[in-house]
């Protein structure tokens, strides 16, 4: 399988869900925000700012999954740096970020299929394998890392899974909404930090 380029990189999963909070699997359903995922768009947003000081940029760009829970997200992010620093990062959509797509899974609970699904790669009814996932994932990604600058990915947690196969990491890793990560290369391993300062 493909890596990823190794280049750092920030990541950034969307708000809660009435999904996520129910605990049913999205995929390509187009869900929108709730009111604490508002509030959590806001709240990473906020933190996000306090990264640009002193001259800093940490990331001079920021690419969407075109998804409504994603894309809201990224705008809230946008919107509340602008606010709190005067800097208007740009904002672009990458078809490529999209959610996997579950197929027939798609508003189910997420229980022993979703496991077998990435650990076993068993196929879902009209849906995406996990190496398909992890392939577009990964190239994707690699996509806007051989651009210059550093991005802010803001997407969702199985693609997440499927970037971490490109990071040779652990994939059934569960990616709690609207917390920002900074993902940096090391020469053994990646480096996955988390930055909540609220």
């Amino acid at each position: 399988m493909t890596q990823i380029i190794p280049k750092p990189y920030w990541y950034l999963r969307h708000g809660e869900t009435d999904w996520n909070l129910q605990g049913l699997a999205q995929g390509r359903t187009d869900i929108p925000l709730n009111e604490t995922g508002i509030a959590q768009a806001l709240r990473a947003g906020e933190t996000l700012a306090t990264l640009f000081c002193n001259g800093e940029r940490p990331f001079d760009r920021i690419v969407s999954s075109p998804l409504k829970r994603a894309l809201t997200t990224a705008q809230y992010a946008q919107d509340t740096i602008h606010d709190r620093t005067g800097i208007k990062v740009p904002l672009e959509i990458n078809d490529g970020l999209v959610e996997v797509c579950f197929g027939l899974h798609e508003g189910a609970s997420m229980n022993e299929w979703y496991t077998s699904w990435i650990e076993e790669g068993r196929p879902l009814e009209n849906g995406e394998s996990f190496s398909d996932l992890s392939a577009r994932a990964v190239s994707a990604i690699n996509v806007e890392l051989e651009k210059d600058g550093t991005p802010l990915f803001v997407a969702h947690g199985a693609l997440f899974r499927g970037i971490r196969a490109g990071m040779n990491l652990p994939v059934n890793v569960r990616l709690p909404n609207a917390i920002p990560l900074h993902i940096i290369p090391n020469s053994r391993e990646w480096s996955i930090k988390i930055i909540n300062k609220y």
